[in-house]
């Protein structure tokens, strides 16, 4: 069983992964495009990849930040609808949740 203590340690680190993940595409999305026609086109399709991962990943440090948050107010392992403890288990698999398992079926 994690303590609160480690539990906010795995949520910072996996933060700080993604900030520089995030940043890493963003670099790549402001690069200048290729002048020829053929390149752009497969520079597109990577772009589009990129937004998407992108945004999978905003949506997962924005979790994060709210996780950090309810840690600080005390209220994190516990689910914001129900209010009852968040398994261990489901902690485990998502750390940032902020849901039980029948809450967020």
């Amino acid at each position: 069983m994690k303590t609160i203590a480690e539990r906010e340690t795995q949520l910072r680190a996996r933060l700080a992964e993604l900030d520089t993940h995030l940043h890493t595409i963003e670099d790549a999305l402001e690069e200048t495009p290729n002048k020829d026609v053929e390149e752009r086109a497969v520079e597109r399709e990577s772009d589009e990849v990129l937004e998407s991962l992108g945004n999978a990943e905003l949506l997962e440090f924005r979790m994060i930040e709210a996780a950090l948050v309810r840690i600080t107010e005390g209220e994190y392992g516990y689910c914001a609808d129900c209010g009852d403890k968040i398994t261990e288990e489901r902690l485990d698999i998502l750390p940032a949740t902020p849901k039980c398992r029948k809450c967020a079926a």
